[in-house]
């Protein structure tokens, strides 16, 4: 029923609610439905669990806040990416949720692993680096040419390996290098040197 302008009455609660509260239905007179969108929602609710089905918790979420239905924490929208499509404007996961999934699924992607295959390869290794032995492992490394994983190291290893395009005499020769063995003269004969090509 509408009492005053804007304004009408829900026929299930009894409340005379703003004309915003209640969602459409072009077949009544008012174009609006009877019953409030609260009143609907919790009909609703109350109809799917008595067949048995499972429905989400009805949690009060602050003005400026959405429930990440993944974690199920209430953060602010600054926590979310923007969604075009939806309802709200926003994704349906938090931004920290996502970042989880594109992250396990980058892994099953690219290694055929999972996160817990992963550490359980960086616990063997001891929990570090491979190369190094000192760093925090992070990165897979594998073989480019048959795809198979051979461990996990840290940035500067796994970078230095690229940059190396995976050539284990390149390697030994930076190894030499490094150790100056290439670039020392070697003594041949007695009083003979060989200077380094």
């Amino acid at each position: 029923m509408v009492n005053e302008e804007g304004v009408k009455r829900c026929v299930r609660c009894g409340e005379s609610k703003p004309y915003a509260a209640f969602a459409g239905k072009r077949s009544n007179l008012d174009g609006l439905q009877r019953h409030c969108r609260d009143c609907a929602s919790e009909y609703h609710r109350t109809r799917q669990e008595s067949l048995g089905r499972k429905v989400r918790p009805k949690v009060d979420v602050p003005e400026g806040h959405k429930l990440c239905l993944k974690c199920g924490e209430v953060k602010p929208w600054s926590e979310w990416h923007r969604n075009a499509t939806a309802s709200d404007g926003l994704s349906t996961r938090c931004k920290e949720c996502r970042a989880a999934e594109s992250r396990a699924g980058h892994l099953k992607r690219h290694y055929g692993m999972t996160e817990a295959e992963r550490d359980e390869l960086i616990a063997s290794q001891g929990g570090v680096c491979c190369i190094c032995l000192a760093a925090v492992p992070e990165h897979v490394d594998h073989c480019h040419k048959t795809g198979r994983v051979r461990g996990v190291l840290c940035f500067s290893c796994n970078a230095a390996l690229g940059q190396f395009k995976d050539r284990p005499d390149a390697i030994r020769r930076a190894a030499a290098y490094v150790e100056g063995i290439a670039w020392k003269p070697t003594l041949v004969a007695p009083g003979v040197y060989q200077l380094p090509s």
